[in-house]
Protein backbone atom coordinates (compact mmCIF):
# COMPACT_ATOMS: atom_id res chain seq x y z
CA UNK A 1 0.00 0.00 0.00
CA UNK A 2 1.20 3.33 -0.58
CA UNK A 3 1.51 6.07 1.01
CA UNK A 4 -1.03 7.91 -0.81
CA UNK A 5 -3.26 5.63 -0.47
CA UNK A 6 -2.28 4.99 3.53
CA UNK A 7 -3.05 8.58 4.17
CA UNK A 8 -6.12 8.76 2.00
CA UNK A 9 -7.53 5.26 3.77
CA UNK A 10 -6.97 7.00 7.30
CA UNK A 11 -8.58 10.77 6.40
CA UNK A 12 -11.77 8.94 5.38
CA UNK A 13 -11.95 7.50 8.58
CA UNK A 14 -10.44 9.94 10.65
CA UNK A 15 -10.99 13.99 10.66
CA UNK A 16 -7.53 15.78 10.94
CA UNK A 17 -7.87 19.21 9.68
CA UNK A 18 -8.77 20.75 12.97
CA UNK A 19 -4.98 19.64 13.95
CA UNK A 20 -3.39 20.70 10.24
CA UNK A 21 -5.08 24.38 11.32
CA UNK A 22 -4.22 24.35 15.15
CA UNK A 23 -0.08 23.56 13.75
CA UNK A 24 -0.58 26.11 10.72
CA UNK A 25 -1.38 28.71 12.90
CA UNK A 26 0.70 28.20 15.91
CA UNK A 27 3.13 30.64 16.35
CA UNK A 28 6.48 31.12 18.62
CA UNK A 29 7.87 34.66 19.92
CA UNK A 30 11.46 35.36 18.82
CA UNK A 31 13.35 37.83 21.08
CA UNK A 32 16.71 36.45 22.68
CA UNK A 33 15.77 34.02 25.41
CA UNK A 34 14.04 31.88 22.64
CA UNK A 35 16.57 29.22 22.88
CA UNK A 36 15.00 28.18 26.13
CA UNK A 37 12.19 27.37 24.80
CA UNK A 38 14.00 24.40 23.49
CA UNK A 39 14.79 23.01 27.05
CA UNK A 40 11.21 21.82 27.29
CA UNK A 41 11.52 19.85 24.75
CA UNK A 42 14.80 18.01 25.58
CA UNK A 43 13.68 16.77 28.59
CA UNK A 44 10.50 15.54 26.85
CA UNK A 45 12.73 13.61 24.34
CA UNK A 46 14.98 12.23 26.80
CA UNK A 47 12.09 10.71 28.82
CA UNK A 48 10.83 8.97 26.02
CA UNK A 49 14.39 7.36 25.23
CA UNK A 50 14.47 6.56 29.27
CA UNK A 51 11.22 4.51 28.60
CA UNK A 52 12.91 2.56 25.96
CA UNK A 53 15.49 1.64 27.31
CA UNK A 54 13.96 0.98 30.54
CA UNK A 55 11.97 -1.52 28.68
CA UNK A 56 14.94 -3.40 27.16
CA UNK A 57 16.23 -3.54 30.38
CA UNK A 58 13.52 -4.90 32.31
CA UNK A 59 12.90 -7.73 30.41
CA UNK A 60 16.77 -8.94 31.96
CA UNK A 61 16.53 -7.92 35.70
CA UNK A 62 15.84 -9.32 38.77
CA UNK A 63 14.06 -7.07 41.53
CA UNK A 64 15.66 -9.52 44.06
CA UNK A 65 18.11 -8.59 47.03
CA UNK A 66 19.75 -12.22 46.06
CA UNK A 67 19.87 -11.90 41.89
CA UNK A 68 19.50 -8.16 41.00
CA UNK A 69 23.49 -7.54 41.48
CA UNK A 70 24.03 -10.66 39.47
CA UNK A 71 21.38 -9.71 36.75
CA UNK A 72 23.26 -5.86 35.95
CA UNK A 73 26.89 -7.56 35.64
CA UNK A 74 24.63 -10.32 33.44
CA UNK A 75 23.30 -7.73 31.33
CA UNK A 76 26.18 -5.71 30.85
CA UNK A 77 28.54 -8.62 30.31
CA UNK A 78 26.53 -11.03 28.25
CA UNK A 79 23.87 -9.83 27.16
CA UNK A 80 24.42 -8.58 23.56
CA UNK A 81 24.45 -4.66 23.91
CA UNK A 82 23.64 -4.91 27.16
CA UNK A 83 26.23 -2.47 28.61
CA UNK A 84 25.20 0.01 25.99
CA UNK A 85 21.52 0.16 26.66
CA UNK A 86 22.34 0.11 30.79
CA UNK A 87 24.71 2.92 29.66
CA UNK A 88 22.37 4.78 27.67
CA UNK A 89 19.57 4.64 30.33
CA UNK A 90 22.19 6.05 32.99
CA UNK A 91 23.57 9.27 30.75
CA UNK A 92 20.02 9.42 30.03
CA UNK A 93 18.46 10.15 33.38
CA UNK A 94 21.62 12.24 34.13
CA UNK A 95 20.76 14.52 31.23
CA UNK A 96 17.13 14.44 31.69
CA UNK A 97 17.57 16.13 35.22
CA UNK A 98 19.94 18.36 33.94
CA UNK A 99 17.62 19.69 31.11
CA UNK A 100 14.65 19.81 33.45
CA UNK A 101 17.08 22.21 35.91
CA UNK A 102 17.60 24.04 33.82
CA UNK A 103 14.18 24.45 32.76
CA UNK A 104 13.01 25.19 35.82
CA UNK A 105 15.77 27.79 36.74
CA UNK A 106 15.22 29.79 32.92
CA UNK A 107 11.80 29.26 33.47
CA UNK A 108 11.98 31.12 37.33
CA UNK A 109 14.54 34.17 36.28
CA UNK A 110 12.12 35.08 32.98
CA UNK A 111 9.09 34.44 35.13
CA UNK A 112 7.24 32.36 33.07
CA UNK A 113 5.43 31.47 35.90
CA UNK A 114 3.46 34.54 36.36
CA UNK A 115 -0.58 34.83 35.53
CA UNK A 116 -1.90 32.73 33.66
CA UNK A 117 0.39 29.76 33.95
CA UNK A 118 0.42 29.12 37.47
CA UNK A 119 -0.59 25.54 36.46
CA UNK A 120 2.32 24.91 34.13
CA UNK A 121 4.85 26.05 36.65
CA UNK A 122 3.06 23.91 39.49
CA UNK A 123 3.22 20.45 37.13
CA UNK A 124 6.46 21.11 36.04
CA UNK A 125 7.74 21.19 39.64
CA UNK A 126 6.56 17.98 40.05
CA UNK A 127 7.62 16.26 37.50
CA UNK A 128 11.44 17.59 38.33
CA UNK A 129 10.74 15.90 41.47
CA UNK A 130 9.68 13.01 40.14
CA UNK A 131 12.59 12.97 37.41
CA UNK A 132 14.83 13.49 41.10
CA UNK A 133 12.34 10.11 42.33
CA UNK A 134 13.21 8.11 39.27
CA UNK A 135 16.94 8.72 39.97
CA UNK A 136 17.39 7.67 43.10
CA UNK A 137 14.96 4.69 42.68
CA UNK A 138 17.02 4.11 39.78
CA UNK A 139 19.95 3.84 41.84
CA UNK A 140 18.79 1.28 44.10
CA UNK A 141 18.68 -0.94 41.26
CA UNK A 142 22.17 -1.64 41.02
CA UNK A 143 22.15 -2.88 44.72
CA UNK A 144 25.97 -1.69 44.90
CA UNK A 145 27.50 -0.53 48.03
CA UNK A 146 27.43 2.73 47.05
CA UNK A 147 23.41 2.83 46.01
CA UNK A 148 22.65 1.22 48.82
CA UNK A 149 24.38 3.54 51.42
CA UNK A 150 23.24 7.00 49.47
CA UNK A 151 19.64 5.65 50.12
CA UNK A 152 19.77 5.02 53.29
CA UNK A 153 20.75 8.23 53.89
CA UNK A 154 18.73 9.80 51.50
CA UNK A 155 15.63 8.20 53.22
CA UNK A 156 17.24 8.06 56.99
CA UNK A 157 17.14 12.27 55.66
CA UNK A 158 13.42 12.52 55.42
CA UNK A 159 12.75 10.55 58.57
CA UNK A 160 14.26 14.06 60.18
CA UNK A 161 10.71 16.14 59.03
CA UNK A 162 8.45 16.83 61.93
CA UNK A 163 5.49 14.43 62.44
CA UNK A 164 5.44 12.87 58.73
CA UNK A 165 9.11 12.18 58.91
CA UNK A 166 9.23 8.45 60.45
CA UNK A 167 6.17 7.42 58.08
CA UNK A 168 7.59 8.88 55.08
CA UNK A 169 11.05 6.99 56.18
CA UNK A 170 9.00 3.62 57.02
CA UNK A 171 6.83 4.21 53.86
CA UNK A 172 10.05 4.57 51.28
CA UNK A 173 11.64 1.53 52.89
CA UNK A 174 9.22 -0.37 53.18
CA UNK A 175 10.49 -1.12 56.97
CA UNK A 176 13.05 -0.01 59.78
CA UNK A 177 16.08 0.31 57.73
CA UNK A 178 16.74 -0.21 53.79
CA UNK A 179 16.22 -4.31 52.92
CA UNK A 180 15.34 -6.16 50.64
CA UNK A 181 12.09 -4.86 50.60
CA UNK A 182 13.01 -1.84 50.06
CA UNK A 183 14.15 -2.76 46.65
CA UNK A 184 11.02 -4.43 45.61
CA UNK A 185 9.33 -1.10 46.80
CA UNK A 186 11.82 1.12 44.81
CA UNK A 187 10.96 -1.25 41.37
CA UNK A 188 7.43 -0.94 42.32
CA UNK A 189 7.58 3.14 42.11
CA UNK A 190 10.37 2.89 39.30
CA UNK A 191 8.72 0.75 36.60
CA UNK A 192 5.31 1.25 37.83
CA UNK A 193 3.63 4.35 39.55
CA UNK A 194 6.37 7.06 38.75
CA UNK A 195 5.97 6.45 34.91
CA UNK A 196 2.31 6.53 35.13
CA UNK A 197 2.42 9.60 36.76
CA UNK A 198 4.74 10.98 34.31
CA UNK A 199 2.88 10.41 31.15
CA UNK A 200 -0.34 11.70 32.42
CA UNK A 201 1.61 15.03 33.49
CA UNK A 202 3.27 15.47 30.81
CA UNK A 203 0.38 15.32 28.49
CA UNK A 204 -1.66 17.96 31.14
CA UNK A 205 1.50 20.02 31.09
CA UNK A 206 2.03 19.70 27.21
CA UNK A 207 -1.71 20.64 26.81
CA UNK A 208 -1.24 23.67 28.65
CA UNK A 209 1.40 24.81 26.88
CA UNK A 210 -0.73 24.67 23.82
CA UNK A 211 -3.32 26.14 25.30
CA UNK A 212 -1.46 29.20 26.66
CA UNK A 213 0.58 29.56 24.16
CA UNK A 214 4.56 30.18 24.88
CA UNK A 215 5.46 33.02 28.03
CA UNK A 216 7.07 35.80 26.64
CA UNK A 217 9.86 37.09 29.57
CA UNK A 218 8.64 40.40 30.60
CA UNK A 219 11.64 42.40 29.41
CA UNK A 220 11.19 41.36 26.00
CA UNK A 221 7.35 42.30 25.68
CA UNK A 222 7.68 45.56 23.49
CA UNK A 223 11.55 43.33 21.93
CA UNK A 224 10.05 40.69 19.83
CA UNK A 225 11.40 40.45 16.63
CA UNK A 226 8.33 38.88 15.08
CA UNK A 227 6.96 35.05 15.18
CA UNK A 228 7.42 31.66 13.79
CA UNK A 229 5.61 28.94 12.75
CA UNK A 230 5.59 25.76 14.78
CA UNK A 231 5.17 23.61 11.98
CA UNK A 232 7.32 23.04 9.75
CA UNK A 233 10.01 25.48 11.18
CA UNK A 234 10.02 24.86 14.97
CA UNK A 235 9.20 21.62 14.57
CA UNK A 236 12.39 20.94 12.31
CA UNK A 237 14.73 22.80 14.99
CA UNK A 238 13.49 20.69 17.82
CA UNK A 239 14.33 17.74 15.78
CA UNK A 240 17.82 18.77 15.30
CA UNK A 241 18.52 19.69 18.68
CA UNK A 242 17.24 16.22 19.32
CA UNK A 243 19.56 14.49 17.40
CA UNK A 244 22.38 16.45 18.33
CA UNK A 245 21.35 15.63 22.33
CA UNK A 246 21.04 11.49 21.27
CA UNK A 247 24.65 12.26 19.67
CA UNK A 248 25.99 13.48 22.95
CA UNK A 249 24.07 10.89 24.62
CA UNK A 250 25.18 7.82 22.54
CA UNK A 251 29.26 9.50 23.12
CA UNK A 252 28.73 9.42 26.67
CA UNK A 253 27.34 6.08 26.98
CA UNK A 254 30.08 4.51 24.83
CA UNK A 255 33.34 6.79 26.23
CA UNK A 256 32.32 6.79 30.04
CA UNK A 257 29.75 3.43 31.10
CA UNK A 258 28.69 4.07 34.88
CA UNK A 259 31.34 1.92 37.33
CA UNK A 260 29.52 -0.99 39.29
CA UNK A 261 30.73 -1.24 43.00
CA UNK A 262 30.93 -3.96 45.08
CA UNK A 263 27.54 -5.93 46.13
CA UNK A 264 25.54 -3.81 49.07
CA UNK A 265 26.25 -5.65 52.42
CA UNK A 266 23.43 -4.32 54.59
CA UNK A 267 25.87 -5.29 57.74
CA UNK A 268 29.00 -3.91 56.22
CA UNK A 269 29.79 -0.06 57.08
CA UNK A 270 29.00 2.53 54.72
CA UNK A 271 31.96 3.35 52.38
CA UNK A 272 34.46 6.00 53.21
CA UNK A 273 33.82 9.50 50.99
CA UNK A 274 30.26 8.43 50.09
CA UNK A 275 28.48 11.17 47.86
CA UNK A 276 24.69 10.89 46.24
CA UNK A 277 24.41 11.44 42.81
CA UNK A 278 25.55 15.28 41.46
CA UNK A 279 21.85 16.48 41.65
CA UNK A 280 21.62 15.96 45.30
CA UNK A 281 25.04 17.38 46.24
CA UNK A 282 23.30 20.79 47.09
CA UNK A 283 20.97 19.27 49.74
CA UNK A 284 23.80 17.01 51.04
CA UNK A 285 26.47 19.64 51.24
CA UNK A 286 24.12 22.05 52.77
CA UNK A 287 23.28 19.53 55.69
CA UNK A 288 27.10 19.26 55.83
CA UNK A 289 27.06 22.78 57.02
CA UNK A 290 24.73 22.40 60.17
CA UNK A 291 26.56 21.07 63.16
CA UNK A 292 24.91 18.19 65.11
CA UNK A 293 23.25 20.44 67.73
CA UNK A 294 21.54 23.95 67.52
CA UNK A 295 20.77 25.51 71.07
CA UNK A 296 19.49 21.44 72.35
CA UNK A 297 18.04 20.86 69.00
CA UNK A 298 19.15 18.60 65.95
CA UNK A 299 20.80 20.56 63.90
CA UNK A 300 20.17 17.92 61.13
CA UNK A 301 16.12 18.03 62.06
CA UNK A 302 16.73 22.33 61.54
CA UNK A 303 18.46 21.79 58.42
CA UNK A 304 15.52 19.50 56.87
CA UNK A 305 13.09 22.15 57.84
CA UNK A 306 14.49 24.86 56.62
CA UNK A 307 15.44 23.05 53.45
CA UNK A 308 11.71 22.46 53.27
CA UNK A 309 10.63 25.76 53.49
CA UNK A 310 12.98 27.07 50.61
CA UNK A 311 11.31 23.87 48.34
CA UNK A 312 7.80 24.82 49.39
CA UNK A 313 8.16 28.28 48.56
CA UNK A 314 10.02 27.70 45.44
CA UNK A 315 7.13 25.67 44.42
CA UNK A 316 4.19 28.42 45.29
CA UNK A 317 6.58 30.94 44.00
CA UNK A 318 3.90 32.34 41.09
CA UNK A 319 1.61 32.94 43.57
CA UNK A 320 3.89 34.90 45.85
CA UNK A 321 5.19 37.21 42.65
CA UNK A 322 2.10 39.57 42.49
CA UNK A 323 3.84 42.12 40.82
CA UNK A 324 4.99 39.87 37.76
CA UNK A 325 1.60 38.51 37.71
CA UNK A 326 0.14 42.09 36.84
CA UNK A 327 2.64 42.81 34.15
CA UNK A 328 4.69 45.33 36.23
CA UNK A 329 8.61 44.39 37.31
CA UNK A 330 9.24 42.68 40.14
CA UNK A 331 13.17 43.15 41.14
CA UNK A 332 12.51 41.65 44.73
CA UNK A 333 11.87 38.20 42.72
CA UNK A 334 14.45 38.15 39.85
CA UNK A 335 16.80 38.83 42.95
CA UNK A 336 15.27 35.70 44.45
CA UNK A 337 15.20 33.66 41.13
CA UNK A 338 19.39 34.25 40.96
CA UNK A 339 19.89 33.63 44.55
CA UNK A 340 18.11 29.90 44.27
CA UNK A 341 19.97 29.57 40.74
CA UNK A 342 23.86 30.38 42.03
CA UNK A 343 22.32 28.30 45.58
CA UNK A 344 22.08 25.59 43.79
CA UNK A 345 25.24 25.60 41.69
CA UNK A 346 27.91 26.81 44.08
CA UNK A 347 26.59 23.94 46.60
CA UNK A 348 26.58 21.44 43.82
CA UNK A 349 29.60 22.64 42.73
CA UNK A 350 31.42 22.86 46.93
CA UNK A 351 29.81 19.45 47.06
CA UNK A 352 32.16 17.91 44.31
CA UNK A 353 34.72 19.33 45.36
CA UNK A 354 35.09 18.74 48.53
Amino acid sequence: MSYQRLKDWFEERYDIEPLRVFAKHKLVPRHKYEILYYTGGIAMFLFIIQFITGIVLAFYYVPHHEFAYKSIIEIVTKLNMGWFFRSLHHWGAQLAILALFIHAFSTLLLKSYRKPRELLWLTGIVLLGISIFFGLSGYLMLWDERAFAAVRVATGGAGNLPLIGNFIKSFLRGGIDVTGETLIRFYAFHVSLLPLVTMILIGFHVFLVQYHGMSIPLSQEKKVHGYTPFFPNLLYKDLIIWLIVLGIMVTFATLLPPEIGKKADPLAPAPENIKPEWYFLFLFQTLKFFPGEIMGLNGETIAIILISCGIFFFFLIPFFDRKSSRGEKSVLFTWIGVLYTLYFIIMTIIGFLS
